[in-house]
């Protein structure tokens, strides 16, 4: 099996936890009520009045026990076993150096507590979601073709609470969890006694196919089992039999209160452990069934009435010999397996350090095998030769070539190093060891956040004794290094002379954001949408963390450096107040320094600090280096740099109000004003003359009375003394306008977009073309009437359809 599959069936597990809710398991938490039903929850919580507790074993047998010595009162049998895994074994490849790394490599299991747990390279992760919510995701299907299936079945019995006699069972007839249809499975017995148990049984089976192939890589079942006590004739009151239900002669309590629900608790083992009584029981080595050639799903098979204890023995027994035989059989292929796996790395890795120098100094030339592919190892040469010739020294990791040549330096002795994985030039990221949950949690969400075009690509992972190594999308330079090379380039002629984007600028010379630096700007704030999406809060945005890709002189940014980033589960608004990780001094929200709550806004005010360094070549809104933090935390804050530009202006207000509430979502920063083209803003000032045009202006309207309103501001005085004689008689000629009123001025500019075409020559070269020059001339003449008319526009109309279109530009 390649690595690119095991890449991809890591990243659909990561994936899935980024894109679904997180569930909390029933068998830790009370269910909510529902329809005013009692809450459920474990059996072993209940009061120890309750000498009784209902016990799934492994096989799948579920039993009525007492609590203090284990002993079993009744039992049946619901099916096949709770749980089984299954993991293919490590194969080698004859032709090639490289051992092929087995498809259990990257798989999913679930462990002592239930849970479910994602075995990586670089060590076992707990998996913050349900084998529910793994399900609901299925199928996939990876880059690679291959394979991942999910289903789901539910079976229901309904047992006498007493005796344990089967009364009837109910099962789905579909694996699809959507489906409604129920097939009564059979009717055991007529009787209907006044105490039942109803359980529930759901299975689950995940199972993962190679690439094109019907091979599979690993499965794993599980089942939860539910159990409610259903008492009908309590309910009613002149039931002759009620006296005869509560004084029901048995020498054991029921486990659980009439009307009730809760979960059965399920061993790891074939057999029920002593001393229940109020504790977990005691601690067993789980026994791990080799998957069944069908679904784990129950058996078609009655379960016969009344099992004798000899007979439920018996069975027990068999079980556990059967059992104990698979243990030992795996155990075997497991250990002459790692022996095996030993010996071969052992001697591949002392055969790569003899021969690396060697190598090292040849030219790298295509080597393909009798199958079409390139070799390998002799690829890896190649790719080497590739990197730089200035750059010879490096080693091979699995996939992965390092070459010594470094492009940054982070925090806790990370670094970034120039790569080459499986034929992709790469930046990777080399972490300490001991911090793998960092790399894990930045692997997490840079998964869920695959395939986005503003999120930097994450390839593959490898490691060493003493590092993590992450692949990832080889960029140019960080938008840090972008603003500061181009500002000297630009705006200091005789400064550091770079090649970098030659053609490029990222502003005009009246101090606006070049075309070029809007979009980038847009790319900035499109990652961080996407984010917030999937419920992710980034933490640590500043422009070191954005990189730039370079595109036919055209630019891209991409968010990187996840490494502290949270993903709120569920409806979590907050990560609460003790969150760790801090960011980066200088970039942080007041809420961060001070240790507030930490919400999706934290990454807003971030991002307004952002966007200002952009537009300001550099610059930052609260002062110098060692400043900042002190000015943040006291709400210093100055824009005067963004004065002259009203939408930059408004935008960076909103976005650094010291009051998280009041800052805007990630979605309404990308359609602001700020990042319209000339063709948005044009046409914005062309419907909102149409709509305000439906207002009487006999009639006090207040949409006409709020734009009047603005008129001071959005004119600066008689409209007509700043434009040319020539234009204003033109306009005289159809109609009279009055030149304080904000309503006519945008009238005239809807008047000329449309009959264009009939202006005189003179008048169009004076307007210039559509849009850019309509744009340039209004907006030079009236820089603040987009922004003015826009406020009062969104704060009227933003629910009409006319005014949503711009929300959704």
């Amino acid at each position: 099996m390649n690595y690119t599959l095991l890449r991809s069936l890591f990243a659909n597990f990561l994936f899935s936890l980024l894109i679904c809710g997180s569930i909390v398991s029933v068998h830790n938490l009370e269910i909510s009520k529902v329809d005013h039903a009692p809450a459920k929850r474990s059996l072993l919580s209940f009061p120890d009045k309750h000498d009784t507790a209902l016990v799934a074993t492994l096989d799948g047998t579920i039993n009525l026990v007492y609590r203090d010595s284990g002993r079993v009162i009744w039992s049946f049998g619901s099916g096949s076993p709770i749980y089984s895994s299954y993991q293919a074994p490590i194969t080698h490849d004859d032709d090639d150096e490289n051992v092929t790394l087995p498809g259990n490599s990257y798989y999913v299991d679930c462990a002592d507590d239930w849970k479910l747990y994602a075995h990586t390279a670089i060590g076992k992760v707990s998996m913050d979601m349900t084998m529910e919510e793994f399900i609901r995701i299925m199928p996939h299907v990876s880059e690679d073709g291959g394979v991942i299936l999910g289903s789901k079945k539910t079976t229901a019995f309904v047992v006498d609470a007493h005796t344990g006699r089967l009364i009837r069972v109910h099962h789905t007839s579909s694996t699809n969890e959507h489906s409604n249809s129920i097939i009564q499975k059979s009717t055991m017995v007529n009787e209907k006694p006044d105490k039942q148990f109803s359980f529930t049984r759901t299975d689950y089976l995940l199972t993962s196919f190679a690439p094109n192939s019907n091979k599979v890589l690993w499965n794993v079942t599980l089942a939860d089992i539910d159990v409610a006590l259903l008492c009908p004739s309590l309910s009613l009151p002149n039931n002759p039999r009620s006296k005869s239900i509560v004084d029901f002669d048995f020498d054991f309590d029921l486990p659980m209160p009439c009307q009730s629900k809760a979960s059965v608790h399920r061993l790891h083992t074939h057999h029920i452990v002593n001393k229940i009584h109020g504790k977990q029981p005691e601690k067993k080595v789980p026994i791990l069934l080799l998957p069944p050639t069908q679904p784990i799903l129950p058996h078609d098979t009655q379960t016969p009435e009344n099992p004798s204890q000899q007979e439920v023995k018996k069975v027990n027994f068999l079980s556990e010999i059967r059992v104990a035989f698979l243990v030992i059989f795996v155990l075997i292929i497991a250990i002459g397996g790692l022996i095996y796996r030993h010996h071969t790395m052992s001697t591949i890795l002392n055969k790569k350090s003899s021969s690396r120098r060697k190598r090292n100094r040849k030219q790298g030339r295509n080597y393909v095998n009798e199958d079409g592919n390139i070799d390998n190892e002799r690829s890896l040469m190649l790719n080497y030769n590739q990197l730089t010739e200035y750059d010879t020294e490096g080693r091979s990791i699995g996939k992965l070539f390092v070459s010594n040549k470094e492009i940054a330096k982070g925090s806790n002795g990370t670094i970034v190093l120039e790569g080459i994985y499986e034929g992709r030039k790469v930046a990777v990221k080399r972490l300490v060891r001991a911090h793998h949950d960092v790399a894990f949690k930045e692997i997490q969400n840079l998964i869920a956040s695959d395939q986005h075009p503003n999120i930097v690509r994450w390839y593959g992972v490898e490691y060493d004794h003493d590092f993590v190594y992450l692949s990832l999308e080889r960029c140019a330079c960080s938008l840090y290094d972008l603003i500061q090379i181009k500002a000297m380039n630009e705006y200091n002629k005789g400064g550091l002379d770079v090649n970098l984007l030659h053609d490029v600028h990222l502003w005009r010379p009246n101090g606006y954001p070049s075309p070029h630096l809007l979009k980038l700007m847009r790319d900035i704030v499109s990652g961080v949408v996407h984010l917030h999406e999937l419920g992710i809060i980034h933490r640590d945005l500043k422009p070191h963390n954005v990189l730039i890709i370079v595109k036919e002189k055209s630019i891209c940014g991409k968010l990187s450096d996840m490494g502290i980033s949270r993903r709120l589960v569920g409806d979590m608004v907050s990560l609460g107040l003790h969150a760790t990780g801090s960011g980066s001094s200088g970039w942080q929200a007041p809420e961060q320094l001070l240790n507030g709550r930490q919400t999706r806004g934290i990454d807003l005010f971030s991002l307004g600090c952002v966007l200002f360094f952009c537009m300001t070549c550099g610059r930052h809104p609260f002062g110098e280096q060692l400043e900042r933090d002190v000015n943040v935390a006291n709400n210093r804050v100055n824009l005067f740099l963004v004065e002259n530009i009203p939408e930059a202006f408004d935008l960076f207000s909103r976005l650094l109000n010291p009051n998280p509430e009041l800052r805007p979502k990630a979605l309404d920063v990308l359609h602001h004003p700020l990042f319209w083209d000339s063709e948005t803003r044009m046409a914005f000032l062309r419907d909102s003359s149409d709509r305000v045009e439906l207002e009487d202006r006999e009639v006090d309207s207040v949409i006409l009375r709020g734009l009047e309103s603005k008129g001071h501001v959005a004119l600066g005085g008689r409209w007509d003394e700043k434009m040319e004689p020539e234009f204003i008689n033109n306009i005289g000629r159809y109609r009279r306008y009055k030149y304080n009123s904000v309503r006519d001025l945008l009238r005239v500019i809807r008047n000329k977009l449309s009959h264009y075409r009939e202006l005189p020559k003179e008048i169009q070269e004076l307007l210039g073309g559509v849009p850019e020059g309509f744009n340039d001339y209004f907006g030079s003449r009236f820089p603040k009437l987009l922004m003015e008319v826009y406020n009062v526009m969104y704060h009227y109309c933003k629910d009409e359809e006319w005014f949503r279109k711009f929300l959704e530009h």
